[in-house]
């Protein structure tokens, strides 16, 4: 180990202060400790003639401390050098670059900013939710030091096979920030920690964050009387390698790296996966009207994809498009993908509009991406599960033919769409939901049934409550006239639009909710929900809350205990999934099997015969589980769906002689119904659904 007298070192001399610095080591990137007692900083850009580092001491407006770097201390175009004598927990730092500022060319470079380094471990500034740091501050996002000293005691990612995986998708903050949450830190990582005995109850095994890398919910400006609007879902990233400081209980101590940490691991001793949703297709610098933070400042014509006249390309519908597969931001994906798996064991990624990441630098999408298939072989990410969603902001739909390697998922949008369409009684999408419930093979024909992320709603839309309380979005809250968000919901307000008191309205959106309940978790393919959605949470109408910090999108917890049969209906329904593998198969086989039944089958108003080719509104699923093939008993499950607005008949497939059909649920109950025996038909009024599962005939005592 080499000691600082051991450094051909440089003195500095500001105020009464005098720092010693010397030639750093270009790896790793960023700010980081060096075994001689040393921060290593090293940070590149191509087209930069000079760089500075600027030092801060913590909660300082100005810097103490600003030091050029000599000639001799950069390789290639990597700047790096060593500073002894800096207390790691008080330092702030980032960088000046200079170099032309030619707009049309690509060139913004202007040694009066100070810029936070991409590869920044924790970013201050927004270290309180809503909270600038420093308002009167050039630089308000400023890179801090993690120290890698987290005790694990031997916690590795879970590592989950794909098709066991049930997916929770939650907002840090607005999980436990609204009504009755019952958390002591609501809005946090912590508070995700104190609901974790509430996800095991309800049978989650994965939550899906939406994003936790650093971003400024400040950034909009709109407000409207003493209303102020945020950037709620994070979908805006300042740092990739950073979590978001304002989501720590102890984000002003620096220490929120460790809190999050604490949450990955307490999750994982508690049998829950967690999967990140990444936004590597833009960032919070937006257009050529938007702020210069990072990336637009150290290498502009690196890291976005700009049109010949020097202006953004915007694929994102945000203003800039990362250049994804350049070699040097492919890396850098790679290397912050990297880092959140083997420093805070994160167990996926979710990839927000994922086909940029397959446009080459032109903005053409390319046949074999060198991203997508550098993530999907890399060593580090081998049993990281990678989810994309396969369409982008300007129209690249590439669900079932994303350009990716195999192990890739996708969310399905044509399931969520498909059952949308049949919970409105559109009997003329009956037939392609039989499709989905297998797991979509017409999709993705070449891959498996856990190719398919199955969804019904998620964070981006109305709530599953409100699918069916609405037929129109209600955005005025957004104060975009009403403008914003998607206009074609597929949803049906049951007869009247938004809250009522009528007693069969209400009592049809239960079932309603239900029923998607149903479908969602006896398909096969991943079932994602959207949280709230077990106990009809409702954004009023809101299809797009992104702005809204507030009531409308923290959930009431109240709910939870108002809608308690619909809770234990979600509970049912994943309970059954997680004991039958038959559901949970990754293939789509459907051939015959050693119970001498088809494994999955499908079935009209009587069984063994259903027209698939044609609209129905009434029909039967039917999985019959081989105990040898899947190391379990024998089991029969059907699953019976009226989409019509009249009671219909079904009657019941036989089962093998010594066995009966027992009812399991009935979305028409107001409580999951209790074991009953069921003879050889079953009647679904308007709208519903049952489950039943086969149980041996008991033994007649002589």
């Amino acid at each position: 180990m080499r000691k600082m007298n051991e450094f051909p070192t440089h003195d500095l001399k500001y105020g009464d202060i005098v720092l010693q610095y010397a030639s750093g080591n270009p790896m790793p990137f960023g700010a980081s400790m060096t075994e001689s007692g040393g921060v290593n900083f090293s940070v590149n850009s191509r087209d930069a003639t000079s760089c500075t580092l600027v030092l801060y001491h913590h909660g300082d407006a100005e810097p103490f401390c600003e030091i050029p770097f000599p000639e001799e201390f950069k390789i290639g175009s990597n700047y790096s050098m060593i500073v002894f004598g800096l207390d790691p927990e008080d330092i702030e730092y980032g960088y000046r670059f200079d170099g032309p500022y030619d707009p049309v060319n690509g060139y913004r470079f202007d040694k009066t900013k100070v810029l936070l380094d991409p590869y920044a471990k924790l970013v201050s500034g927004r270290d309180r939710w809503g909270k600038n740091t420093y308002p009167d501050s050039d630089f308000p996002l400023r890179g801090r030091l993690v120290l890698e000293d987290f005790n694990w005691d031997g916690d590795r990612p879970l590592n989950r096979p794909m098709n066991e995986t049930i997916i929770y998708e939650m907002h840090v903050r607005g999980f436990t920030n609204g009504n009755k949450s019952g958390v002591k830190y609501p809005g946090t990582y912590a508070g995700i920690i104190e609901k974790i005995p509430y996800l095991k109850e309800l049978g989650i095994n994965c939550v899906e964050l939406l994003p936790i890398f650093e971003f400024d919910e400040t950034e909009y400006r709109r407000f409207e009387g003493t209303d102020r609007e945020f950037n709620y879902w994070g979908y805006s990233t300042v740092n990739f390698f950073s979590p978001k400081a304002a989501y720590g209980v102890s984000g002003p101590l620096g220490m929120t790296a460790d809190e999050f940490k604490h949450a990955v691991k307490t999750l994982h001793k508690n049998g829950i996966e967690i999967i990140l949703d990444v936004v590597f297709n833009h960032t919070s610098e937006m257009d050529h009207l938007g702020p210069t933070i990072s990336y637009k400042g150290i290498d502009n014509r690196t890291y976005y994809l700009l049109n010949p006249d020097g202006t953004f390309c915007n694929y994102s519908g945000c203003g800039n498009t990362m250049n994804c597969n350049n070699a040097v931001v492919r890396n850098h994906i790679l290397d912050c993908l990297r880092y959140w798996v083997s420093v805070y064991h994160v167990d996926g990624f979710r990839f927000d509009e994922a086909p940029i990441l397959s446009r080459d630098e032109s903005g053409a999408p390319m046949a074999n991406p060198p991203l997508l298939e550098l993530l999907a072989n890399d060593p580090i990410l081998s049993r990281t599960k990678l989810i994309a969603e396969a369409w982008d902001a300007a129209g690249l739909y590439q669900l079932g033919s994303f350009p990716a390697p195999a192990r890739w998922a996708e969310w399905n949008g044509k399931f969520r769409d498909c059952v949308r369409h049949c919970l409105k009684s559109d009997a003329e999408c009956a037939p392609e939901l039989l499709m989905r419930i297998q797991g979509s093979p017409d999709v993705f024909r070449a891959g498996n049934a856990d190719d398919s992320v199955n969804f019904v709603t998620c964070h981006d839309g109305f709530t599953l409550y409100d699918l069916t309380a609405y037929n129109s979005k209600h955005n005025e809250a957004n104060y975009e006239d009403n403008r914003d968000g998607i206009d074609n919901n597929i949803s049906w307000n049951s007869g009247f639009e938004g809250e009522t008191k009528d007693p069969e309205i209400n009592a049809l959106r239960r079932r309603q909710v239900k029923n998607a309940a149903a479908l969602l978790f006896l398909s096969r393919g991943v079932p994602m929900m959207l949280m709230g959605d077990e106990f009809m949470n409702s954004q009023q109408g809101n299809n797009n809350c992104y702005c809204q910090d507030n009531q409308l999108s923290w959930l009431d917890w109240e709910d939870r205990d108002k809608n308690d049969d619909v809770y234990e209906f979600f509970k049912a329904m994943i309970k059954l999934r997680k004991e039958s593998p038959v559901i949970t198969a990754r293939d789509f086989y459907t051939g015959y099997n050693g119970t001498g039944y088809p494994e999955m089958s499908f079935h009209g108003e009587n069984p063994w015969q259903l027209d698939m080719s044609r609209p129905f509104y009434t029909f039967g699923v039917l999985y019959a589980q081989d105990g040898k093939k899947f190391g379990a008993e024998d089991k029969f499950i059907y699953l019976g769906v009226n989409i019509h607005w009249e009671k219909n008949t079904l009657k019941l497939p036989l089962l093998p002689e010594g066995m009966h059909w027992t009812l399991y649920a009935n979305s028409a109950d107001n409580s999951v119904a209790k074991p009953k025996r069921v003879d050889d038909s079953v009647t679904l009024i308007g709208r519903s659904t049952m489950v039943l599962v086969s149980e041996k005939d008991r033994k007649r005592k002589r």
